[in-house]
C-alpha cells in the first residue's frame, strides 16, 4: 500500500489537529499512511502536561493546549509541518523508533544543504551548533500516530523569545535561512519527503492538492 505526502498550504491550526484526530479514529488496515506538509498561522502550542509558566508573554498569539507531549512550540508563517499519520504496528515502528526517524530525516536533509545537524537524546528535534532548527511532538492513539515535525525555514523567529521553547529556559532557536539557506516551504517539503519515505520505511507517492483536500482543513 502507497503511502502519501499532501501539499495543504497554509491552513488554521484547530481546524487541522481535528481532522488528524478524526483520520486516527476512523482509519483502519485498508487506509494508506499519509504526511500532511503545511505551515500554520500563528500559534503557541502546549502539550498535555505542559506548564503554561513557560509561556512567558503571549501577546496577541493564540496558545492552545493540545494532546501531543512535550511542553510548549511556536508555530508560524516560514515553518514547514509535517505530519505523519502512520500506522506503526503495520510499519514495525516503536514511539522512539519514530521518533529517531523523523530527526534522521531532518538530519539528512540539513546535510543535503551543507548544514551539520545533530539529535539530543535528553531533548527530541534537531540542534545546530546547540541552537533548535527543528522541533518534534507526537501523540499515539490506536497505534497510530500523529502531530509530528517542524522545521524552521525562513520565519520571524522573535515569538520563540515569548516562550520557553520546548520548556527550555534561554534556548536559542535558529532557521534554514539564518544558515545560509534559502528554500520555500514547499520546496523543502519536496526534499524532506524523499528523506520521510527511507527513514519511515514506507513506500510513499506525493499528491501535492490544493489546500482542503482533505476534510475539514481549509486553507486562511
Amino acid at each position: 500500500m502507497a503511502a502519501i505526502a499532501r501539499w495543504l498550504g497554509r491552513v488554521a491550526y484547530i481546524p487541522t489537529w481535528r481532522a488528524m484526530q478524526r483520520y486516527t479514529d476512523r482509519r483502519d488496515a485498508a487506509w494508506p499512511d499519509e504526511l500532511w506538509c503545511l505551515e500554520h498561522p500563528a500559534v503557541f502550542t502546549l502539550g498535555m502536561n505542559a506548564d503554561p509558566a513557560h509561556v512567558l508573554a503571549a501577546g496577541d498569539v493564540p496558545v492552545v493546549r493540545i494532546d501531543r507531549g512535550g511542553q510548549v512550540t511556536y508555530h508560524g508563517p516560514g515553518q514547514l509541518v509535517v505530519y505523519p499519520l502512520v500506522d506503526l504496528r503495520r510499519a514495525g515502528l516503536g514511539v522512539r523508533d519514530l521518533v529517531s526517524a523523523l530527526e534522521s530525516a531532518l538530519i539528512a536533509l540539513a546535510a543535503e544543504v551543507g548544514i551539520e545537524a545533530v539529535a539530543r537524546r535528553d531533548a527530541p528535534g534537531v540542534y545546530v551548533a546547540g541552537r533548535k532548527l527543528a522541533s518534534i511532538g507526537l501523540r499515539i492513539r490506536r497505534g497510530s500516530s500523529y502531530h509530528g515535525l517542524a522545521l524552521n525555514v525562513a520565519m520571524d523567529l522573535a515569538p520563540f523569545s515569548q516562550i520557553n521553547p520546548c520548556g527550555i529556559e534561554g534556548l536559542e532557536v535558529v532557521d534554514l535561512a539564518r544558515l545560509g539557506v534559502k528554500l520555500d516551504l514547499q520546496s523543502a517539503a519536496r526534499r524532506l519527503v524523499p528523506h520521510l519515505w527511507r527513514t519511515l520505511k514506507l513506500a510513499g507517492e506525493v499528491q501535492w492538492g490544493e489546500a482542503g483536500s482533505v476534510g475539514g482543513v481549509g486553507a486562511v
